[in-house]
């Protein structure tokens, strides 16, 4: 792989950990690289903080073969030797390809701390099936180097994950709606699963756009790849999610409008004059009109928050709104109401059973239901 990417015209800076030196030796990698292979963090007298100098400057950093120990590492924050301090250094793009034996490669943990690491933007490469070390067969062969390679040229011309090219809208928060100059109708809605969704996708590559009622801080490394358009009632959701939808390859309608508005007040109403007849009227089904007006191809997620009857009602919410995926979650299970930082949920799809996703962070959750909208989308070059 080493000499295919110097063939196309990479410049490759090689690091080794301590026990790859026990496969192959330093000085073949110095041999085929661009530069001497690295080993260790004080090797250089001359360059004092290696993990830093080339962390900074890789355009890409490819792991592989990514044993089970480095992808817990990496996904645990460590930086204990070169490798993974170079890893933490650098804001680059990563691509992960893990080789192991069957049964470490299925090991749920492996694939918790890849799913972390997906979450945050890293690209995995999934091993092939084939002959393993010790006369084993099964899946954990670490991936073609032309497979690699080809992929390595991808990343570097803009690739950045499943995502990469397609425009997602997300929607986040509870709407407010005015009774007076000082008083509203509103729910309880966070807007925590909202934003983990749109932190999530601009990860995955997407270019994405949030309206939001809340604003709650974006994470740091997606804040120049969202779009932020903020609102207040259910008026103004539905204008900008009508309009923005036009263009968009995915819309998921994560924020809770508010089912019902009123007309305000034009001066604050007084305890005095007794308690208010308020007039509620019923506001649009953004939703449904989303489905009516939905592009070709166009990929909608809706979301119902239930406390009784969960999955019943749910069906029925999900037949009537004509959405590719619903996501259910039961509110009144502890960890997974409102504000909290986790969430526990079923997806609804069509042709499928329902998908039970267990207690977990919302960007976890995130990246389930993403998963699934990329399934869903029309395939093609991206």
């Amino acid at each position: 792989m080493l000499r295919r990417l110097r063939d196309a015209g990479y410049h490759v800076a090689p690091i080794l950990t301590p026990d790859a030196t026990r496969f192959v030796g330093p000085l073949t990698f110095s041999a085929l690289a661009s530069e001497p292979a690295r080993i260790g963090l004080y090797d250089d007298p001359e360059l004092p903080i290696p993990h830093t100098t080339l962390g900074q400057s890789a355009d890409l950093i490819v792991v592989a073969p990514a044993t089970a120990h480095l992808i817990a590492r990496f996904a645990a924050g460590l930086a204990d030797d070169l490798l993974t301090a170079t890893l933490m250094a650098s804001a680059s793009p990563v691509l992960l390809c893990p080789a192991m034996h069957t049964e470490m490669w299925e090991q749920p943990v492996v694939q918790e701390n890849l799913a972390t690491l997906r979450r945050r933007g890293v690209l995995v490469l999934e091993p092939e099936r084939g002959h393993l070390a010790g006369g084993d067969e099964g899946a954990g062969r670490l991936a073609d180097p032309a497979t690699i390679v080809t992929l390595v040229e991808r990343i570097i011309k803009g690739y950045r994950g499943p995502l990469t090219g397609r425009r997602v809208l997300v929607t986040a928060g509870g709407t407010r709606e005015p009774i007076d100059p000082v008083r509203v109708i509103t729910n309880r809605s966070s807007g925590r699963q909202g934003y983990a969704i749109a932190e999530v996708a601009a990860r995955l590559g997407a270019a994405v756009t949030l309206v939001t009622t809340t604003d709650r801080t974006l994470a740091i490394d997606v804040v120049g790849r969202i779009e932020v358009v903020e609102v207040v009632t259910a008026a103004e959701m539905r204008e900008h999610a009508l309009t923005l939808a036009k263009e968009m390859d995915v819309v998921v309608m994560a924020a809770a409008v508010a089912d019902f508005t009123v007309d305000p007040a034009p001066n604050k109403l007084k305890k005095a004059a007794g308690p208010p007849q308020l007039a509620l009227v019923a506001t649009p089904d953004i939703l449904v009109e989303l489905v009516a007006n939905r592009r070709d191809g166009q990929v909608i997620v809706g979301f119902a928050a239930e406390s009784t009857d969960v999955l019943a009602n749910a069906q029925a919410k999900f037949e009537r709104k004509g959405v590719d995926v619903l996501v259910v979650n039961d509110v009144m299970t502890p960890g997974a109401g409102f504000e909290s930082p986790t969430n526990e949920v079923r997806l609804l799809l069509r042709d499928h059973e329902p998908v039970a996703v267990s207690m977990r962070t919302k960007e976890d959750v995130a990246l389930e239901v993403l998963t699934r909208v990329v399934a869903l989308l029309p395939q093609g070059d991206q």
